[in-house]
């Protein structure tokens, strides 16, 4: 009896997915069935747009990578699958589409009911959809949207309190592919696999100006180190020229020397370093790389000065065109925090895009309560975002409207004495004389006797009430200028009972003890009152290491939620000026291409950020035939390191599959 499967998924003219009982049967089996008239899977709705034949003539072809992409977990995690598996399942989908044998047939992935491999295989057939065809995530995600599928989850011991699921990876995908952050034109996967082992160095690239890698560890300087701070042993602490000659004597680990190496040849400007110290900082100094440091514990989350220091730093280096390097232990969690952080203020990424996204390029990053802390701060991160912009914008505008002269001449002061001056006439005529300059020093003489002649107001809270004298105004009773305090420039309230504070006679008015002194004013008011002029506060801004001395409040205020009111005529004269003179920043600008080739699988120059979803649904909608595709040169240039190429007695397959790394130590990992 044949075995029956789930009813087919349509995502293509071409292309299925199903699922069989687990185990799947052998897809020699399935394709000798496929070639019975009588054998005939059943299919699932398709679209109305569609123009598929019909299905009871069609011929299928089955296929499946359960047994060739292989997901090797950390402790519990299970998916989804690394960026070079999307790179080897997008060929080998490409390259049976291309099978001239096969071009009546309908290609079915397939794999078994378990749900870690019905969620993988299902997750790259869409992001084939999405990559190669040019799909947007919700068009790639509609043929399985009905079927349920087992959330992914963290590289943690425990049980999951945070998923992920696949339109969560479609999307981080997608963000990172409409910002540029993705790009699988310069993919090297011999590459990729190469540097990901932990023998060889254990570093990925997040993004075209990111790269997330594990803490080298130099043993020889560490046990140096304990050496020379152990008082036992009577010897000093190492200088930094010591350490670096020491360095330079011994022989590095393999996979610091390659650190150093693909460090130096590939623009990377400055390492931070999460994690205690491992290896001497000078060794990459010497190197010409800037280094770091932010340190926080292993397992938990950064601290609001931490992750603004690193945003502010970081984002100096990416604009100039350069690349930064972030490690902690091992490089996954709190190191995919950090970068996760700036993917969200940079670019608009929610905290499920940023986390699918790095776990597709760097399995095992951001481990259990650091996602909580991301999806919390997600939003507190975006008004970092809009605060940040509205200060560029408000600076372009002072520059236009008050532009820095280039040499600015120091005025001499006047004297100091006004005895030869001339005489200014009260009544400016024609015939006057120019006026003379200003001499500050007469008004400050004037004013300073006004100030020396205002008495003092009581100081608060000094001394008791009752020892408080008031002031006895029995001589001016009818001056209504006793009721202003001078020193305050307002009118004191009256009231009926203040001739009991006044001491004199009962017909005469003072001012009380309570009305002599000043409002009181406390550290909250003041505080809140400095806030309100200086505008919005800005982050902390260093790249000097931030002492751990315990978590500073957020200095990060708030966005207002009132609007000013309509510009006047002369107002939207400066705006157009503004417009005219310098364009204001975009909210979301691509980065500044690297000098260094990417080493990220990327497809094909993806159109910008501020390109509109709304072009892609209406490409995404047209019939097969209609949409020019782009060159696929990525897909023939670097298919034989990938797929063994098809014969006559066998199809296109993939080659043998190389392992990612060996997982991390219990103590990377607080669950």
């Amino acid at each position: 009896m044949p075995p029956k499967c789930e009813p087919l998924c349509y995502f293509d003219e071409r292309l299925y997915f199903t699922t069989f009982p687990h185990p799947a049967p052998n897809p020699g089996v399935l394709n000798r069935l496929a070639s019975d008239p009588c054998y005939r899977p059943r299919v699932r709705p398709r679209s109305v747009y569609s123009s598929s034949s019909s299905d009871e003539d069609a011929t299928y072809y089955y296929f499946t990578i359960d047994d060739q992409l292989l997901y090797l977990s950390f402790f519990q995690d299970w998916g989804p699958l690394n960026i070079a598996m999307v790179y080897k399942a997008c060929i080998l989908i490409h390259e049976l589409l291309q099978d001239k044998d096969l071009e009546s047939h309908r290609l079915v992935l397939y794999s078994s009911s378990d749900p870690k491999g019905k969620a993988n295989a299902a997750l790259l057939m869409a992001l084939y959809i999405m990559i190669v065809q040019r799909r947007a995530p919700w068009e790639a995600f509609k043929p399985i949207a009905e079927i349920e599928f087992m959330p992914f989850r963290d590289a943690g011991r425990g049980p999951s309190d945070f998923n992920l699921n696949i339109q969560d990876c479609l999307w981080g995908i997608w963000k990172a592919m409409q910002n540029g952050l993705c790009d699988m034109n310069e993919f090297d996967i011999e590459d990729y696999e190469f540097y990901e082992k932990v023998e060889n160095g254990d570093w990925n690239w997040i993004t075209p100006n990111f790269v997330a890698f594990a803490s080298p560890v130099d043993q020889s300087w560490i046990n140096q180190r304990k050496d020379s701070n152990n008082p036992t042993t009577g010897r000093s602490s190492l200088s930094s020229s010591t350490s670096s000659n020491l360095a330079l004597q011994r022989k590095l680990p393999t996979p610091f020397l390659n650190c150093l190496d693909y460090f130096e040849k590939r623009n990377i400007q400055l390492v931070v370093r999460l994690n205690t110290e491992l290896y001497d900082r000078n060794t990459f100094l010497d190197r010409g790389i800037n280094h770091m440091e932010l340190y926080f514990d292993d397992g938990t989350n950064p601290t609001d000065e931490i992750v603004r220091t690193f945003l502010d730093v970081a984002d100096r280096v990416v604009e100039a065109g350069g690349v930064v390097a972030v490690h902690c232990k091992a490089g996954l969690g709190r190191t995919g925090t950090l970068i996760g952080a700036y993917l969200i203020w940079k670019y608009g990424f929610t905290a499920t895009e940023a986390i699918a996204f790095m776990r597709i390029v760097r399995p095992g990053s951001v481990v259990g309560p650091q996602q909580q802390y991301m999806y919390l701060k997600q939003l507190e991160w975006a008004k970092w975002a809009a605060v940040d912009e509205a200060r560029k914008q408000q600076a372009a505008a002072a520059a236009v409207l008050n532009p820095v002269p280039a040499l600015v001449t120091p005025a001499t002061p006047p004297a100091d004495t006004d005895e030869d001056l001339p005489l200014v006439p009260t009544t400016p005529t024609s015939n006057s004389t120019p006026l003379p300059p200003v001499t500050p020093s007469r008004h400050v003489a004037a004013a300073a006797a006004k100030a020396k002649a205002i008495a003092p107001p009581g100081q608060p809270r000094k001394t008791p009430n009752a020892k408080r004298p008031a002031q006895d105004s029995d001589d001016d009773e009818n001056d209504e200028s006793d009721d202003i305090l001078p020193s305050l420039g307002v009118a004191p309230p009256r009231t009926r009972n203040s001739r009991a504070n006044v001491r004199g006679p009962p017909t005469g008015r003072g001012i009380t003890a309570s009305e002599q002194r000043p409002t009181r004013v406390t550290r909250s008011t003041a505080g809140a009152t400095a806030i309100k002029k200086s505008g919005a506060a800005g982050g902390v801004a260093c790249s000097s290491p931030v002492k751990q001395t315990g978590q500073r409040p957020n200095k990060i205020p708030r966005l207002a939620t009132t609007r000013t009111a309509a510009p006047t005529a002369a107002k939207a004269t400066v705006e157009t000026r503004l417009q005219t003179a310098v364009p204001g920043p975009s909210r979301r600008p691509n980065p500044p291409q690297a000098p260094t080739p990417s080493r990220l699988p990327t497809l094909r120059k993806q159109p910008t950020h501020t390109s509109s979803l709304s072009e892609v649904a209406t490409n995404a909608t047209l019939k097969k035939g209609t949409v020019t595709p782009t060159s696929d040169a990525w897909m023939t240039t670097n298919a034989a390191a990938v797929v063994k190429p098809g014969s006559k007695s066998e199809r296109p397959g993939l080659r043998s599959v190389r392992r990612r790394r060996s997982s991390f130590s219990a103590a990377d990992v607080i669950a």
